[in-house]
């Protein structure tokens, strides 16, 4: 397993369209995920430490952003063939026993993470309501093991001055977590 941090964030890079299958049986693009105030584009996995860790963060924070015109959207971009626990048939079952709020998409050919230049799970991009990208940091100072319960909330508090004010902080702590795992190219 390979850790790594997300890049500095690109303040006004252009949020990118895609059309990808949820485990809900619809057919998801960015419109269709997108709030009056803003997107939340997320890339998880079921197998990552560094997610599973703040996936009940992760259900309570995107809860309480769509309250405030913030939709959000997941994305799982890795190989299932070399990560099983990441098959689409898991995928459903983890949106389902943790309730997730938002549609948890498979990018089963990985060219939306490509596209949005996604490192790692979880990887963060926080967009305003012209959807430009605002946010790429961390959820809160959760590693491996979920912070202390009190900890400061950077991904909401972010994403809360998008929905007022349509920009990000200024000063972002990256997200840290597991390397996307790619599909190995034909020779």
């Amino acid at each position: 397993m390979v850790s790594l941090e997300t890049p500095v964030c690109e303040f006004g890079a252009p949020a990118i369209d895609f059309q990808l299958p949820g485990v809900d049986g619809e057919l998801w693009t960015l419109d269709k995920c997108r709030g009056d105030r803003g997107l939340l584009v997320m890339f998880i996995c079921n197998h990552c430490p560094y997610v599973k860790a703040i996936r009940a963060r992760l259900v309570r924070d995107t809860r309480e952003l769509m309250q405030h015109g913030i939709n959000s959207v997941a994305i799982m971009s890795n190989d299932p063939g070399d990560y099983p626990e990441d098959s689409f048939e898991n995928m459903k079952n983890v949106a389902q026993e943790a309730a997730f709020p938002f549609p948890y998409l498979l990018d089963e050919t990985q060219a939306v993470a490509k596209a949005y230049g996604a490192v790692c799970t979880p990887d963060f991009f926080g967009y305003n309501a012209e959807l430009g990208l605002q946010y790429r940091g961390r959820l809160d100072a959760s590693r491996k093991e979920a912070a202390a319960a009190d900890a400061r909330r950077d991904l909401f508090e972010a994403m809360l001055a998008v929905a007022r004010t349509g920009q990000g902080p200024a000063e972002q702590i990256p997200s840290m977590g597991c390397s996307i795992k790619w599909k190995e190219k034909a020779v």
